[in-house]
């Protein structure tokens, strides 16, 4: 069977490189004719080359994955990549569709490569404009853009750009902030799942804004000491169980 003519599709930069990587070990499956970093840009690329297949980011700015689709005449075999596990992706497997949930890893996309070599000439893209309406339909969860904090009878809000790292302190969360520490009353896991991109969990004690890091030195038992360009210069070592995703942020 001829490779499906494939177009990668994500807002990120590295998320493309690392996915390109993998689908290389698939050369029988995947012919990698092009990419795309948003759904406007995706859009034309699909209408110019119509791919029979795409790797789909859905959480992208401007225009998100489902958006994209609802605009296609014709629609390709669709599988999504997602950081979130929120939306219902069980909806999703059908015997047109998949979804990888990020970060991707080669054992599960060959599950992907098996599911696609089953089913060869069954698959019926066009039963995927109904799942879309339906995800559609459900409110998305708002972007966070800052932090609240209670203090006695007031609030304040910390704006995330100068949030340096979130540490877990007991049931509480301490947030470090350019010039500052607050206190809040969030597990890390809840705010994980919540945050924008740029936010790395990389321990089970620690999420950092990617932003203020300065370097990265190998520290055994494959863990990372991380340095941050704050005033401090913090150092925060990595856990183990977070070797790939750091690897895969790294690019190496």
């Amino acid at each position: 069977m001829k490779p499906y003519t494939t177009l990668v599709i994500d807002d990120e930069q590295l998320a493309r490189k690392h996915l390109r990587k993998l689908l290389a070990s698939f050369q029988n499956t995947f012919n990698i004719i092009g990419e795309a970093k948003n759904g406007i840009e995706a859009e034309k690329i699909i209408t110019e080359l119509q791919p029979e297949l795409i790797f789909l980011d859905i959480e992208m700015p401007s225009q998100n994955g489902f958006e994209l689709l609802s605009k296609l005449t014709t629609v390709p075999i669709v599988i999504f990549c997602t950081a979130y596990e929120e939306y219902s992706l069980k909806a999703f497997d059908t015997n047109s569709i998949d979804y990888l949930v990020k970060p991707i890893k080669l054992e599960r996309l060959q599950k992907t490569v098996n599911k696609l070599n089953s089913l060869k000439n069954k698959l019926d893209p066009s039963t995927l404009l109904k799942v879309v309406q339906s995800i559609s339909e459900k409110k998305e969860a708002k972007k966070m853009t800052s932090i609240t904090v209670k203090k006695k009878d007031k609030i304040i809000f910390l704006k995330l750009e100068d949030i340096t790292y979130f540490e877990a302190k007991d049931k509480y969360v301490l947030v470090h902030t350019t010039n500052k520490k607050e206190l809040i009353e969030q597990s890390l896991s809840k705010l994980e799942s919540k945050l924008p991109e740029e936010f790395l969990r990389v321990h089970r004690g620690f999420i950092i804004n990617t932003t203020f890091i300065k370097n990265f030195q190998k520290y055994f038992n494959s863990r990372y000491i991380i340095t941050l360009k704050n005033k401090q210069q913090t150092k925060i070592t990595s856990g183990r169980s977070y070797k790939e995703q750091l690897k895969i942020w790294m690019d190496i």
